[in-house]
């Protein structure tokens, strides 16, 4: 049985915008602001080789297609390698944007998930991530918590449709500047 596995950089106020400084948001670029060191790295590195697909929503596929398909390296290859799945009503062709994608419907996410398999990543993606919070469609949440208080921007976890119980599974900090890896799974009995 597969599994989703939502992996996101946030910020200490839960900002999830921007990370990388590529999407002109005014306040982005903040994850690359701290080292995270070889542990991070690595953490990084084995979560995307050990995953067998990625799920994303439409924006977040966009922003990564401009960028993966012209990059190499262990790390690049294994993204465009991948089968990716986008949640969208909009897209109609995203294998001709880059290889390896179709379009699926969130109703799709629960059959991918009882199908076998390994890890389905999501990055970014917010308004994804919330609906499958909402459906109870979310394995593991891993967090890599960056020490910085943005103020503003794109929170990851506003607007559920009703609290959603985690339980603590793993805490480990990287790096000199006190990245922090936060691990969750469903806890069950939603509070």
């Amino acid at each position: 049985m597969a599994r989703v596995v939502v992996s996101e950089f946030v910020t200490l106020d839960g900002i999830f915008e921007d990370p990388g400084g590529s999407e002109n948001f005014e306040r982005g670029g903040w994850a690359f602001q701290f080292e995270r060191g070889e542990d991070g790295d690595k953490f990084k590195l084995d979560e995307t080789m050990g995953s067998d697909a990625m799920l994303l929503g439409r924006r977040t596929f966009e922003e990564f297609a401009k960028h993966w398909p012209s990059r190499d390296g262990e790390f690049a290859d294994k993204f465009n390698d991948s089968t990716k799945y986008v949640v969208s009503s909009t897209l109609t062709d995203p294998e001709a944007v880059w290889a390896n994608s179709q379009v699926v419907g969130l109703d799709d996410v629960a059959a991918l998930r009882d199908g076998a398999g390994g890890d389905i990543v999501v990055h970014g993606s917010g308004a994804l991530v919330r609906a499958l919070l909402d459906a109870d469609l979310v394995d593991e949440l891993r967090l890599m918590v960056f020490p910085v208080v943005l103020g503003s921007g794109k929170r990851l976890l506003d607007e559920l449709s009703s609290p959603k119980r985690l339980a603590l599974a793993e805490v480990r900090q990287v790096g000199p500047d006190g990245v922090t890896i936060l691990i969750y799974r469903p806890a069950g009995d939603d509070a």
